[in-house]
């Protein structure tokens, strides 16, 4: 049986949130967080939170928060390295924390294609773009990402680019993302 892990991607900066902590801003009364763990949690064997401030409150729902192990927040590949190296899983499942509307199925999809394509990386896409933010990938990978970021590199869609993978399409309402204050009202 394949073992999956998935991390929640929570450990920005917030900037275009005027620097709050965006997986904890409210979306419809809840937290973002709480919508994205409660759409990936069923679909894995394991969640963990990527978070670099908050860490008590991220703790709270019960799973593991892994800061960065990179200093100077170097972005969301730092919280994807810190959980390649944290789980013993297979398969990583990456979202980030401000897509509320993640579909059921997103692990399940994702990790066949890649299966069925005997590629390390699946990403998720819609009709219009690529999701570069939401994919599975092969935990083998870790040392392939370190080097990357060793170079200073940042760009996931870069870093992605050097593996061999494979797209899925999905709806485009499953990655709406809540980038700025007035994305949380209904």
């Amino acid at each position: 049986m394949i073992s999956l892990a998935a991390v929640i991607l929570a450990g920005g900066a917030g900037t275009r949130m005027g620097g709050a902590d965006k997986g904890l801003m409210a979306y419809q009364g809840r937290p973002l967080v709480e919508w994205v763990l409660d759409a990936v949690a069923p679909q894995v064997d394991e969640v963990l939170i990527s978070a670099n401030r908050n860490l008590e409150r991220y703790a709270r729902y019960g799973h593991r928060v892994l800061p960065d192990t990179l200093p100077d927040l170097p972005g969301p590949l730092a919280g994807v390295l810190a959980a390649l190296e944290a789980v013993d899983a297979e398969w990583l499942l990456v979202t980030p924390c401000d897509t509320p509307h993640l579909p059921r199925d997103l692990a399940l999809r994702l990790l066949g294609a890649a299966q069925l394509e005997s590629v390390p990386l699946a990403v998720a896409e819609d009709a219009s773009r690529v999701h570069y933010g939401c994919f599975v990938v092969r935990t083998d990978q870790r040392e392939h990402l370190a080097a990357f970021l060793a170079r200073g590199e940042r760009a996931v869609r870069h870093w992605q680019a050097g593996l061999a993978s494979t797209r899925v399409r999905f709806d485009a309402a499953a990655f709406a993302n809540l980038n700025e204050p007035g994305d949380l009202s209904p």
